[in-house]
């Protein structure tokens, strides 16, 4: 049966832009090896999707509206629900010189920013480089396969699910807990010193919240633990004595940093 606006499923797919069969993303890694698109930093999985709320293509959401479990569908998505139509008003031609230091450097198909817009170069002649701004994908036909393998239902599959959304980590490394409302969720110790951390957190709650209704807090929790260091001259003598911690007297072992977030009051619009 079709699934409801704000529905969270569990997507796997593969698209291609259709007249020239070149794969241009895919949730498969063993797909995204064999056209050579395989991206190390990414965690090759079924996608997490909330049907009609724009994580993906409005072609691709509209045919999600209407697949059905485990069921594999192919769509073909118009430019008007792609990447859109090419706008002629978006190529633009100017001097090579506005490129600066590297205007020598400069050839047919690299992205350059201009007036804080990326654009690809599509010719270089007599000292001037035509830009198009359009989106690479204009104009194209994208073609999806895909199956949904699951629709989550579970508070707690949610949970996790839009965590590893923001933070694509093994689910075993959250500690995640959610006791009379409370979502507590153990920050990965790999996102410690990531930049835009705090934005993350928030972006967390915020759709926790929109889509978890059983969670009206959220407490992030950071743990440092102390570090052993062993003196200088037990080293050289091959680390006989007594190992010294760092500090002095019985303060903990542990540190915590707590950030707690709470569900908007229903009389105030969500941030």
């Amino acid at each position: 049966m079709p699934f409801s606006k704000g529905s969270l499923l569990l997507v796997e797919y593969t698209a291609l832009v259709k007249d020239t069969n070149e794969v241009i993303d895919t949730t498969k890694e063993d797909e995204a090896r064999k056209h050579n698109i395989y991206d190390p930093s990414r965690v090759y999985e079924p996608r997490l999707v909330s049907v009609g709320d724009g994580w993906v293509l409005k072609g691709f959401d509209e045919a999600l509206l209407n697949a059905n479990l485990n069921e594999e569908v192919t769509v073909d998505i118009s430019p008007e629900k792609a990447f859109g139509v090419r706008d002629q008003s978006k190529v633009r031609l100017i001097p090579l010189r506005k490129l600066g230091e590297k205007a020598d450097e400069v050839k047919v198909g690299d992205m350059v920013e201009i007036d804080n817009r990326v654009g690809i170069v599509r010719s270089i002649t007599s000292g001037r480089v035509q830009i198009d701004f359009n989106h690479r994908l204009a104009g194209r036909t994208i073609t999806y396969t895909f199956k949904v393998l699951k629709q989550i239902e579970d508070d707690m599959e949610k949970v996790t699910a839009l965590i590893r959304r923001r933070m694509p980590v093994d689910a075993g490394k959250l500690g995640i807990s959610l006791n009379s409302g409370m979502l507590e969720v153990m920050v990965p110790k790999e996102y410690y010193m990531q930049e835009g951390l705090q934005v993350i957190k928030r972006a967390i709650a915020n759709d926790v919240f929109r889509y978890v209704q059983s969670v009206k807090g959220i407490r992030f929790v950071e743990v440092y633990e102390r570090v052993e260091e062993v003196k200088g001259e037990e080293r050289e003598a091959g680390g006989a004595g007594e190992v010294q911690e760092a500090g002095k007297g019985g303060e903990e072992a542990v540190q915590e940093q707590q950030v707690q977030v709470q569900a908007p009051s229903p009389q105030q619009p969500s941030p």
